[in-house]
């Protein structure tokens, strides 16, 4: 991030998104295309997100979560794997402060425990610096996957249940969201994945029940501000329904106004 989040033009209050939620696709695509490694490619997206950051920032999005690392992702070439680590770490080294500086909160969400103790360590360092921002919340989802967050809400509402916390019956879509790791937070109003893939790939299953979709062809490194105010304005054009009728949210709006 920059040393400060300057001005930029808005898009409208009422048709902003409260949660962005991004699958930042396309780095080795990005690489190859340009003869290099695959890690180019993720070094290159830093500065991707970066941009992203500064601009959701900027825009007034309350929460902005990033697909930096899935659980499948350990599947990949070990070189590449080592490097994403080395890379993870340099940026919670370099990157938090300013954030920090910038008064943006940041949250990590996934299984820790296949981390080595020094970026363990990192991440819980950089939550606890940053624990009291207030402009906007970051989370970095690293690895992580729906079916995982599911899983573990689901074990959490069982022990609760063994040991009489809880009954059966008690169990609903509410206390369940409330158990997966950002049930604090707003569900994603909208979803964009990069490259040109039209999937979600195990990301925030739960959470994007009705967020809406919006596919980049752009690859990752090159999803910037322009391509961000893109997003953002092709959400502000959407009707979000949420299983009703277009006369019932016309009536709705008109009873409002």
């Amino acid at each position: 991030m920059t040393e400060s989040v300057s001005a930029e033009i808005p898009v409208s209050a009422d048709s902003r998104p409260r949660h962005v939620a991004i699958i930042m696709d396309g780095n080795n695509r990005w690489a190859k295309e340009r003869r290099q490694k695959g890690v180019s490619g993720h070094r290159a997206g830093v500065d991707a997100v970066k941009a992203v950051v500064e601009t959701c920032a900027r825009e007034g999005v309350e929460v902005l979560t990033l697909f930096a690392f899935s659980s499948e992702n350990w599947r990949r070439p070990e070189d590449e794997v080592s490097a994403l680590m080395k890379l993870f770490l340099l940026a919670l080294e370099r990157e938090v402060r300013k954030l920090h500086r910038n008064n943006i909160r940041l949250r990590i969400i996934g299984d820790r425990s296949a981390f080595n103790a020094v970026l363990q360590k990192k991440m819980a360092e950089a939550e606890e610096l940053t624990k009291d921002n207030t402009l906007m919340t970051l989370v970095i989802a690293a690895n992580y996957g729906g079916h995982w967050d599911i899983t573990q809400a689901a074990r959490q509402l069982a022990a609760k249940v063994r040991t009489g916390k809880l009954e059966p019956g008690d169990i609903n879509d509410d206390l369940m969201q409330q158990h997966l790791s950002i049930g604090d937070l707003p569900m994603p109003d909208l979803m964009i994945r990069t490259a040109g893939e039209q999937r979600i790939s195990n990301f925030m299953l739960w959470h994007l029940a009705y967020a809406e979709l919006y596919f980049a062809p752009v690859f990752w490194p090159d999803f910037k501000e322009a391509e961000m105010h893109k997003a953002l304005e092709a959400y502000a054009k959407r009707q979000r329904r949420f299983g009703q009728t277009d006369d019932q949210i016309n009536a709705r709006a008109s009873s409002h106004s």
